[in-house]
């Protein structure tokens, strides 16, 4: 059966409406069930080769030419990427986004990496504060040994104080503002650590060809 938008979109609002808003250290949202299995699966099967981190971490930018977005030609390529992406283009979602989580999404545009994170890898904390507006981690690993590998949180002065849950299909969301410190602290990771990263971003976003649909903005 075809992976379709409506499908995800169905999925991913009752997701949102369902999430669980975390206070401390700052303002964040735990999200479950967030993609339909069949979906998932697609995700996890996509013929994106994991980036050799060369012995260098901390800052996902420094592995650019490696790094794959949901972009104009894997839309093209992949169904469950033009699917992923159609959901979180559409009004109905972009407009639950702004109210659930008091995000400013209009005229922003939709930004998705796919993450395949590799022992050694690791993230200096950092805020997305500046040209994200919005930020949504989600994790799609199925390997049990990857239970202790959520991202790092951290207060204002960038201690970490605790570490989000880690599992299949399960997220957390954040508006970045100045006191949103996240990262991951280095350890041990076994096979291949597999996330989904959504960004809405602003105009000013410069490398247009990461962007889901870098001719449209989202609608206000």
């Amino acid at each position: 059966m075809a992976i379709t938008k409506d499908a995800l979109l169905a999925t991913l609002l009752h997701s949102v409406e369902a999430s669980r808003a975390v206070e401390k250290p700052y303002r964040h949202w735990l999200l479950g069930n967030c993609l339909p299995l069949d979906a998932v699966d697609a995700i996890l099967a996509l013929p994106f080769p994991a980036p050799d981190l060369g012995g260098v971490s901390g800052k996902r930018e420094l592995h650019n030419a490696t790094r794959k977005y949901f972009d104009v030609a894997n839309r093209g390529k992949h169904p469950v990427c033009e699917a992923f992406c159609q959901a979180f283009q559409d009004k109905r979602l972009t407009d639950k986004l702004s109210r659930r989580f008091a995000a400013r999404l209009a005229g922003s545009y939709l930004r998705v990496e796919y993450g395949q994170d590799t022992d050694g890898f690791w993230l200096e904390p950092h805020t997305d504060l500046g040209v994200k507006a919005f930020t949504m981690l989600l994790y799609m690993s199925k390997d049990p040994q990857h239970a202790t590998l959520g991202t790092d949180i951290y207060d204002a002065a960038k201690r970490r104080v605790g570490c989000s849950p880690f599992a299949c299909n399960t997220a957390m969301v954040f508006v970045p503002s100045d006191i949103t410190f996240h990262g991951f602290e280095p350890r041990t990771i076994e096979g291949v650590r597999k996330s989904v990263i959504i960004n809405f971003v602003t105009n000013e976003w410069r490398a247009r060809e990461q962007l889901a649909f870098p001719e449209s903005a989202v609608a206000s």
